[in-house]
């Protein structure tokens, strides 16, 4: 395990340990609109996929919290060109942490930062996948924009965009710059 992802998982756990009897913990999942954006996307479409996982709310006052996530979240983009469909799919186990103003009640904005780490990237062409695992960075930086909204039930609804800051691309004498972005849109519930 990196020291970064360590030092995440400490400061989260003395957060979360400080607060522990306003915590609340949750389940989310949903829709990815997912593109690659950069020096070769004009051509690409987005990707329709999925996200889903756990997640923590740590208030911080009335108006503000810290809400970590732990997500598994299908990432790429798709191409189609001279009658050929080919689809990048980039699956990605993800952790944004984000800062969540409350608005009014139960309306919030959110925006913080995202990690990831590649589960897998296979490139479908023409009804068969290969694996490109050896071509995509095995880490990725975001940083995510939302808009949510939280029923007194426990059940939530979201949409955020998640713009890609890090270069995916790994393929040795490629030097063009590939990033990931993704639009999601989610429904949770806190217990």
């Amino acid at each position: 395990m990196s020291k970064k992802v360590l030092t995440m998982i400490v400061v989260l756990g003395i957060i979360m340990t400080t607060t522990a009897q306003e915590v609340k913990f949750g389940i989310k999942g949903g829709l990815n609109l997912a593109s690659i954006n950069g020096d070769v996307s004009d051509d690409l479409k987005s990707r329709s996929s999925f996200h889903f996982g756990i997640v923590t709310e740590v208030p911080i006052s009335e108006e503000f919290s810290i809400q970590p996530e732990l997500l598994v979240s299908g990432q790429g983009a798709r191409d189609e060109y001279e009658g050929v469909n080919e689809e990048l799919k980039l699956n990605y186990l993800t952790l944004p942490i984000q800062g969540k103003y409350y608005v009014s009640k139960g309306l919030s904005v959110e925006a913080g930062p995202q990690f990831g780490v590649l589960l897998s990237a296979e490139s479908e062409f023409d009804g068969e996948d290969e694996d490109i695992k050896d071509f995509v960075k095995n880490i990725d930086f975001g940083f995510n924009l939302g808009i949510g909204y939280q029923l007194d039930n426990g059940i939530g609804v979201g949409a955020r965009y998640n713009f890609g800051l890090s270069n995916i691309n790994d393929e040795e004498g490629f030097d063009s710059s590939v990033k990931n972005g993704v639009f999601q849109i989610s429904v949770g519930y806190f217990f």
